[in-house]
This record gives structure tokens, C-alpha cells and sequence, in this order.
């Protein structure tokens, strides 16, 4: 299997018991997760050599994260280990009609106050097949996003293939800052993935499809598949479709395109959502193993990761603890639930 590296922050989600709300809770479950940490434990579930890159304390709270990556395969030897704090940050669950919400706390982190000589790059990439990012990570402070350029140089030296996913959250840097810094990051990827509203906050292009009204009509996206390919490059372009109905219940789908053929997945009604936290990630890390697995067969990665993604909705927490088996029975159409005895 693949040596794929991954860099990025892992957190420490609190979320109250169940349902409950922040305001009436007097306990938290620790939860680790985070955007490309998420997907570095899809792919060990696969098989992979999967390297999460992070700066992390020294002390037992950032140990906490370090054996939670460990605990499902994940290499740390990458892992740099100082700084004074680990992010934070807390999710209450929503239901029905009531939205999921998310409080930060993650000002000043290991990670966002790290420094390139914390990292050797090359080494990190030397036999490394894929390198993924997100948005996230250079979001979170100017020194993250300078680790992620240097990260994507070193990739690119190796001949390592770069994918990213979008992932903007306004809760961390507004849009305009995004496209300043996300353009110049986009002529280092090979794989770009991202819903409408990614493509228009980092990158500033806007499909024709009204998603907000519902409208998830493939064919909105074509042109603006089109338009990115050319102006950045990009060997493939990607976006999920969720037609969100309830906190709950959802519509999952997505969409690819390698400049010749635009292939859309078949849909999945998922209901009921049990966490819908890390669903964009799972998603990537099912693409990437896909697209590894079925290399050239675009059609098969975007099933994969699709149904990947799909399960992830059923499993609580950040990370899609679902085997490569699973998928692809869900894949192959075999979604009744029935018990497997």
C-alpha cells in the first residue's frame, strides 16, 4: 500500500452526552479529531502507511491525541512535539431542525505557532505517494499557512501527488484573506475537492446551481469544473453535494471531472444522521484510496468515497472507523442494514 502524508491539527472536541445542549450539560466526551487527521485514519483503515505531520505539547493533553492517531494505525513519527496548547473545541449535536454548533477554542496551538524548522519536509517526503491538505491549515494562523506551502514545495520535488480540500470556515478567516492565500497554494495540486461554497470563498468561482434552494443538478458544475481546471491545472476537480433537509437527515452525492469525462455518483439518503462531523473528510480520504486502488477509473474512486463517506454519518466521532470491505459492500449495493451474522 501507499505511504500518504497528511498535515494539519488534530483538536480535542468536547460535545455533551447524546443530543443534549452545551447549557444544560455538566460533563464533555473527549473526542479527537481534525480535518486532515481524519482522513490519515481513513487510510490506515485501508491499508495505508498514513502519516499525520503536527506539532503537538509534550505534556498528557497532547498525548491524548497522539494515541488516539495510534490506537487506528496512524505513523506519528512526524508528529513534532512542543508548544503549549492543544486546540479545542466543542460541537453540540444537533436534531431535526435544530443545527449542529461548534465552539472554537484553538488560539495558540502547537500547531499555529509552529516554525519550518520543526519539520523536515524532505524527509517527510521522501517515498511518500500522496501529500493531502486542507483549507483548514492555513487558516488557522500565518505560520500554518507557510508550513503548508513548504509542505506542498517538498511534494512537488518528490513527485508526490498534492490534493486538497477546500474546507473554508469563516470562523477562522474571512474570504477574501482565503483567495489571497489559498490561488497561489492551487499550482501545487493535482486533486482539488470542494463543495459550491468552498470553490466561491477560497477561490472565488461560483457554479450556476442554486444549492441553497436545493438544486443539486450536476450539470450547474460542469462549467465551473471547466473553468478551474484551466485557470489552475488541476488533473482532477471534485465537489460533494449535500442536500441538507435536517440536522438529521440528508441527500449525499458527488461529482468529478478529469477534463474529459464529468461522472456523477449515485445518491445516498442518509437518515438518521448520527454524526455528521468529519463526513467532508471521510469522503477524502475514501477519493484518495480510490483513486489509488482504481488508478485512471475515476467512476470507481468517486463510488468509493462516496459510500465511504456515506457510513461515516453512522459512527460517532471525527474519525470513519469503517473497513475497506464495508465501503465497497455499500458501494456494491448492499444498504438494507440487515445484521451480519
Amino acid at each position: 500500500m501507499a505511504k500518504v502524508i497528511t498535515l494539519g491539527e488534530i483538536m480535542l472536541r468536547l460535545s455533551p452526552e447524546g443530543n443534549d445542549r452545551f447549557i444544560q450539560t455538566e460533563s464533555f466526551r473527549i473526542i479527537p479529531g481534525g480535518g486532515e487527521a481524519n482522513v490519515a485514519v481513513s487510510l490506515a483503515n485501508y491499508g495505508h502507511e498514513a502519516c499525520f505531520v503536527s506539532k503537538l505539547p509534550k505534556h498528557e493533553i497532547g498525548q491524548i491525541a497522539v494515541n488516539a492517531l495510534r490506537r487506528y494505525g496512524v505513523n506519528t513519527e512526524y508528529i513534532c512535539r512542543g508548544g503549549d496548547r492543544v486546540g479545542l473545541y466543542y460541537c453540540e449535536t444537533g436534531a431535526s431542525m435544530r443545527p449542529s454548533k461548534v465552539i472554537y477554542d484553538r488560539a495558540h496551538s502547537a500547531i499555529a505557532e509552529a516554525n519550518p524548522e520543526d519539520f523536515d519536509f524532505d524527509a517527510i517526503m521522501e517515498g511518500a505517494t500522496w501529500f493531502h491538505w486542507s483549507g483548514i491549515t492555513p487558516a488557522i494562523s500565518d505560520k500554518a499557512a507557510e508550513l503548508t506551502r513548504l509542505a506542498c514545495e517538498a511534494a512537488k520535488r518528490h513527485g508526490v501527488t498534492v490534493s486538497v480540500d477546500l474546507n473554508f470556515r469563516k470562523k477562522l478567516w474571512t474570504s477574501e484573506k482565503a483567495i489571497s492565500i489559498m490561488r497561489p497554494l492551487m499550482k501545487y495540486v493535482d486533486v482539488c475537492i470542494g463543495n459550491e461554497e468552498d470553490a466561491e470563498l477560497c477561490l472565488g468561482f461560483k457554479p450556476d446551481a442554486d444549492v441553497e434552494g436545493g438544486e443539486t443538478n450536476a450539470a450547474g458544475y460542469e462549467g465551473i469544473f471547466r473553468q478551474m481546471r484551466e485557470e489552475f491545472g488541476f488533473k482532477y476537480v471534485v465537489s460533494t453535494l449535500r442536500e441538507s433537509f435536517s440536522a438529521t437527515h440528508n441527500g449525499w452525492k458527488a461529482l468529478i471531472f478529469d477534463g474529459k469525462e464529468f461522472y456523477q455518483s449515485k445518491r445516498y439518503d442518509i437518515n438518521p444522521i448520527i454524526d455528521r462531523v468529519g463526513g467532508g473528510d471521510s469522503f477524502s480520504g475514501g477519493l484518495i484510496h480510490g483513486m489509488l486502488k482504481y488508478p485512471g477509473d475515476q467512476a470507481s474512486a468517486l463510488e468509493f468515497a462516496v459510500a465511504a463517506s456515506a457510513l461515516k454519518h453512522t459512527v460517532n466521532g471525527d474519525f470513519n472507523l469503517v473497513s475497506e470491505a464495508e465501503v465497497l459492500a455499500l458501494a456494491g449495493g448492499s444498504a438494507n442494514g440487515r445484521v451480519q451474522r
